[in-house]
C-alpha cells in the first residue's frame, strides 16, 4: 500500500475542522466567520517558477469579533485567524498554512485584507536537480493580501497574491514561493 505524504491528509483535516467548526457556528455566530475556496498559480521567475496550479481551502474564525471592530486600532487588536490547505499540481508545492487576517473596508462592497503567518509545505528544501524554487527549510513566514468585492452578507470574490519564505533564517536557499490567484469566500 502507498505511504501518503502530509498534505494528502491536509485537505481532509481542513474539512474535518471547517465540518466541526460549522456545528460551532450554530452554537457561536463569532467563532467560524467564512470557508473560501481559491486556486493560484506561481508568479515567480526562472528556477523561481512553478508549474501547474494549487487549489486551496481556507477556513476563517472570529473569536475576536473582528467582524465588528470599528477604527484601525480595533482591526489591528481583533483580528480573525485563519487555517488553510493548497494541494500542488505539476511541481507547484502543496501548503498547510494558518496566521491571523485584518480586513478594511474601503466602501460597503469593497475591501482589502492582509494576512501574516506560517506555512508548512513539500517544495525541495536544496538543488536536487528538481524543478522549482528551493526553500531551505520545511516551515516558512506566509504573508498575503488581497482585494475583495462582497455580492452580498455572504458572498465575496478576492484576487489574492501570498508569498512564502524563511527570510533568511535557516541554512540552505531561500527562493520562496510566491502566487497570484482568485478565491471565492462564503461567510457565515
Amino acid at each position: 500500500m502507498p505511504r501518503l505524504s502530509f498534505t494528502a491528509y491536509a485537505p481532509i483535516a481542513v474539512l474535518v475542522l471547517a465540518c466541526f467548526a460549522s456545528g460551532q457556528a450554530a452554537a457561536n455566530d463569532t467563532v467560524f466567520d467564512e470557508l473560501r475556496f481559491g486556486t493560484s498559480v506561481s508568479v515567480g521567475s526562472g528556477d523561481g517558477k512553478e508549474s501547474g496550479f494549487a487549489p486551496s481551502l481556507t477556513v476563517f474564525f472570529d473569536p475576536f469579533a473582528e467582524t465588528q471592530a470599528e477604527g484601525w486600532r480595533e482591526i489591528v487588536l481583533q483580528p480573525r485567524l485563519y487555517l488553510g490547505a493548497s494541494i500542488g499540481t505539476g511541481d507547484t508545492a502543496s501548503q498547510v498554512y494558518s496566521g491571523v487576517s485584518f480586513d478594511i473596508d474601503v466602501t460597503d462592497k469593497f475591501f482589502l485584507e492582509l494576512g501574516l503567518g506560517g506555512t508548512v509545505h513539500d517544495g525541495a528544501l536544496k538543488d536536487d536537480g528538481s524543478s522549482g524554487p528551493k526553500l531551505g527549510c520545511r516551515l516558512l513566514f506566509r504573508e498575503y493580501a488581497a482585494a475583495g468585492y462582497r455580492f452580498d452578507d455572504n458572498w465575496q470574490i478576492l484576487a489574492t497574491v501570498d508569498h512564502s519564505s524563511h527570510a533568511n533564517l535557516c541554512d540552505g536557499p531561500n527562493d520562496g514561493l510566491t502566487h497570484a490567484g482568485i478565491a471565492i469566500g462564503y461567510k457565515f
